[in-house]
């Protein structure tokens, strides 16, 4: 099962996030099946995303975790998602 999840990057005490489609098996850092945007949680949450990609992951059945998935919603992308699934 694919997951929509985030994985660690940058330096020590400077953490930047890319948030991935992955196996849910695999390590937090392990091979992903494709990125899917970048967080920034030290510069005021700044969050870049590639909505379009994450909706075909979403509505083909990956599952965001929670943090991901609040991510979404505070961007916008949950309620893209929603609308595209009741078409």
């Amino acid at each position: 099962m694919l997951k929509l999840r985030l994985t660690r990057m940058g330096r020590a005490k400077r953490p930047t996030y890319r948030i991935a489609a992955m196996e849910a098996l695999s390590k937090r850092d392990g091979k992903a099946v494709a990125y899917l945007g970048n967080y920034f949680p030290l510069e005021d949450s700044k969050v870049v995303l590639k909505e379009e990609e994450i909706i075909k992951f979403l509505t083909n059945g990956a599952q965001p975790t929670r943090t991901v998935k609040s991510i979404l919603v505070k961007a916008g992308v949950w309620a893209k998602f929603e609308e595209a699934k009741k078409k």
